[in-house]
């Protein structure tokens, strides 16, 4: 059975949901890791879920992402260990240095939660391919501070290196500004590292894994790495 782990820290508020997903929909074997914990390396995957770390003081994922256990997953992952990040956890990602850029303050400076379109930008990475290039989800977003943020030197690398699995769109899959709920540079709403081994999102796909939550979209990103 395939062995997944979830790190939660003081203020994650997404693991159990994440858990839950995991062991009920997809019937892997589940541990819960709190971040002062030791972490083994014999995971088929580890997840950052969502949540307000340390209540986002200073930026949100900041002091998560220097903690020991965090030097553990990097260290995971540079050894072809796969990783997802999920919102709070996308942001751990970027402040560890796993993943380039920085998730900023929405441009509409608040908090939002609501559904979106999302265009599957890319099938080369072990998250992605099981869906059709340009393939439009529906899964939603919970956060204040999910506005991708890159210089154009990055951006021009994350494109060249394909690294761009997930752009805001709209239902018909256009990316456009109307499309963008945050602000995020490119309509980036997920990004992989130069691997492909390390995924960052700010869409909750643990929220779209049932049709009875009104879309089971995201199910095939959490399945993936199983």
């Amino acid at each position: 059975m395939s062995r997944i782990a979830i790190i939660k820290f003081p203020g994650s508020n997404c693991d159990l949901d994440v858990k839950k997903v995991y062991e009920e929909i997809l019937g892997a074997n589940v541990e819960l890791i709190w971040f002062k914990e030791e972490l083994e390396k014999d995971y088929d995957g580890i997840i950052l879920p969502g949540g307000f770390s340390y209540g986002d003081y200073l930026r949100a994922g900041a002091i998560a992402a220097r903690t020991p256990i965090m030097q553990s997953i990097k260290k995971y992952a540079e050894n072809g260990g796969h990783v997802i990040g999920i919102c709070n956890g996308f942001q751990m990602l970027t402040e560890v240095g796993l993943l380039p850029g920085t998730l900023m303050i929405n441009k509409y400076p608040k908090f939002r939660c609501q559904t979106t379109h999302l265009k599957i930008e890319n099938q080369d990475s072990v998250f992605t391919s099981n869906y059709n290039e340009n393939k439009v989800l529906k899964i939603p977003i919970a956060h204040k501070e999910g506005n991708y943020y890159a210089n154009e030197k990055t951006l021009k690398q994350v494109e060249e290196n394909n690294q761009i699995a997930l752009k805001y769109s709209d239902k018909n899959g256009n990316t456009n500004q109307k499309s963008n709920p945050n602000g995020s540079k490119e309509n980036i709403a997920g990004l992989l590292n130069e691997e492909k081994n390390v995924l960052g999102l700010m869409p909750h796909p643990e929220r779209a894994s049932k049709k009875t939550l009104g879309s089971n979209d995201g199910l095939k990103i959490l399945k993936s790495i199983l």
